[in-house]
């Protein structure tokens, strides 16, 4: 695979609460999943649906206070079997100071 783009924003997702033998993946508080576009290895393909749609939020230029969050690029959120409930956090990265792309 060559990747041919340089991406433009990081994502952080923090398992804030939760159990093991709860989740069928056994993900846990605490563990942690840093990705850029790709799904992040070992993470739950149903939970990553609804995540991915509040990543493409943040990279069309949206922010996650018009869901009444106090951050513009942090968001709390349970997966869709409520079993786990995670920090969804985006950092702008191959940028300038000025906010412009880095070629």
């Amino acid at each position: 695979m060559k990747k041919w783009l340089a991406e433009d924003w990081e994502f952080t997702l923090t398992a804030l609460e939760g159990e093991a033998r709860h989740c069928r993946l056994g993900i846990e508080q605490g563990d942690r999943f840093v990705f850029q576009y790709g799904t992040p290895a070992d993470f739950c393909p149903r939970a990553m649906m609804e995540i991915y749609t509040w990543c493409e939020v943040i990279r069309c230029g949206g922010d996650f206070t018009q869901r009444d969050c106090a951050s513009k690029t942090e968001m709390e959120l349970w997966c869709p079997c409520r079993c786990i409930r995670f920090r969804l956090s985006a950092e702008p990265i191959n940028r300038d100071e000025n906010g412009k792309y880095r070629e």
